[in-house]
Parts: structure tokens; sequence; C-alpha cells
């Protein structure tokens, strides 16, 4: 039905191509299906060597994780920060076909952590704005095979897209290369009925990323998974799930995630755990 896959930022961050020698055989090994790659910073893996030891492991990349740090931003900032902010995704883009990816995903609009207030008429022009500034990254995209999923944040991330209501909203007009990139955890916090979001997505899906309402393993959370999935395979999504979370090991990942706790026994334990509960909940949605 579904590929499970996982993000090393459960692990680690930044994600680099010792971190991906390293977490590439347990991962196997445990039965994950694939793998997603975030880019904090273009060179922070070398796509060649990940690739190869990714294959030699069995594990496809589901998808290039773009990261919106301060100063990556697509709307409502001046035209040297548009065009730097399209640069890095061009970068990103190139990453995923020299991997294999089929999609860079990400809040590719703005930076994670920048609110602030919009009237309906402010974040219309915004919407503007950010079709815009998309418009050639997706022809750039579209002709090398890649599909760009953006991903609605919660109200304390972002202001610009915290639902997938307001995410069709946005990309509508966009080619249809350009769709949604599902994150349980946001939309735990923001839709006011998740699987109903779910089945609105759809025909626009792109990237599926699974966590625990808590942020923590998809089972050990208050998220009915047997629901969740079933509702998603009802879309006609037939691409990886992948498991995000974090650790709380790190700083400034710590900080930027709000990982104020352990959220597992170990990240090994979170990963595992995350993985047998969302494989045991496949043959109700099949």
């Amino acid at each position: 039905m579904f590929t499970i896959g996982a993000n090393p930022w459960i692990w680690e961050a930044p994600i680099t191509s010792d971190t991906v020698t390293r977490l590439a055989p347990k991962l196997a090994a445990w039965g994950f299906g694939a793998i997603e790659l975030p880019v904090e910073n273009v060179g922070d893996w070398e796509p060649g060597a990940v690739r190869d030891t990714l294959a030699g492991h069995g594990l496809p990349v589901a998808a290039v994780i773009a990261v919106t740090s301060p100063g990556r931003e697509l709307v409502a900032a001046d035209a040297e920060t548009v065009a730097h902010t399209q640069g890095y995704v061009r970068a990103c883009i190139d990453l995923a076909v020299a991997v294999g990816a089929p999609s860079v995903c990400g809040p590719l609009y703005a930076s994670v952590g920048r609110t602030w207030r919009m009237t309906g008429d402010e974040r219309a022009q915004v919407y503007r704005q950010l079709r815009e500034h998309l418009a050639p990254l997706a022809a750039y995209a579209g002709q090398r095979g890649i599909s760009l999923g953006l991903e609605a944040l919660n109200r304390y991330e972002t202001s610009v897209l915290n639902t997938v209501g307001q995410t069709l909203d946005a990309v509508d007009g966009l080619p249809d290369n350009v769709g949604i990139m599902l994150d349980s955890y946001h939309m735990n916090i923001e839709e006011a009925d998740p699987y109903a979001a779910i089945t609105q997505a759809g025909p626009r899906l792109v990237h599926v990323q699974a966590s625990g309402s808590h942020r923590g393993a998809p089972g050990d959370d208050h998220l009915d998974w047997k629901r969740w999935m079933t509702t998603l395979a009802g879309t006609g999504y037939r691409k990886a799930v992948c498991l995000e979370s974090f650790t709380g090991d790190n700083e400034a990942i710590a900080v930027a995630a709000a990982i104020w706790r352990p959220l597992a026994a170990s990240q090994d334990d979170l990963a595992r755990d995350g993985l047998a509960h969302l494989r045991s909940v496949l043959p109700a949605a099949a």
C-alpha cells in the first residue's frame, strides 16, 4: 500500500553524507523502505555518494526536504531575497534529480518562525506573490520531472499557510507538478477535521510525513492512525509515508522544533515503534 520511510532528523542535524552512511544499514535492517533527505545548506551532503550508499541498501529517496531558514522567503520580501531563495530551491531540485527523488517539499514560501498579521486582501496579495515566484521554479522542476510539495505549518511557525484549504488556494492556477505535502503533526493542530483535510488534499498530494501528535512516534499519541492511513489510501495516493521527528540532542534543532523532553526511550526506539505501528494499520488501509 505505502512505503514507510524515515527522515534522518530523527537522529541528527544537519544531515551529512556520513549521517546517511551510518543510518542506511539500520533503516534497511529495520524494514524502512525509503528515506527523506533534508537540505539545510547546499553542500551538507554529496549527492553521488549518498545515492550510491542508499542504492546499496535498497533505500530510494522519497523526497528532498527544503529547509526555509531565516532569509529564505518567496513572499513579502525584497527582490534580492526572493531571487536568493529561488536559487536555493533550484539547487534542491538539482539534488532531487541527482539522487532520484521525485519531489522537493517543505514550507517553500517563507522561513519557519516568521509570522505576521494579514488582512484578507493582504493574504490574497501574498498568495499572488507566491504563485508569481513559484511559477519559474515549477517550470524548472517540471522540465526535470520533479514535483514541488508545499507544507502547511502550524500557527506558531508561520502565518502564511496553516491548512490544506489555504494551500489549495495558494497553488490554484500553478502547474500540476505543484501540490501539497501533508504533515500529520501540523494538521493535528490546525485542521478542524484532519481526515477531511486529507481527502481535500488528495488530487494535489505530492508527499506525506507522519508524526505523532506530540512529535513522537505514531501510535504513541492520540491520532487514529488506522483511520488516518485508510483515508489517505482513499485519495489514491500510493507513494511514501515518511516518519519525521527530531532529536533533542542537537540544541539548534531542539529549539527550532520545540523538543523540550525525550519523546521515546531512544531515537532508535522512536523510529522502530513508529514503523511498527504504521505497518500494523496498513492491512486495514488496504
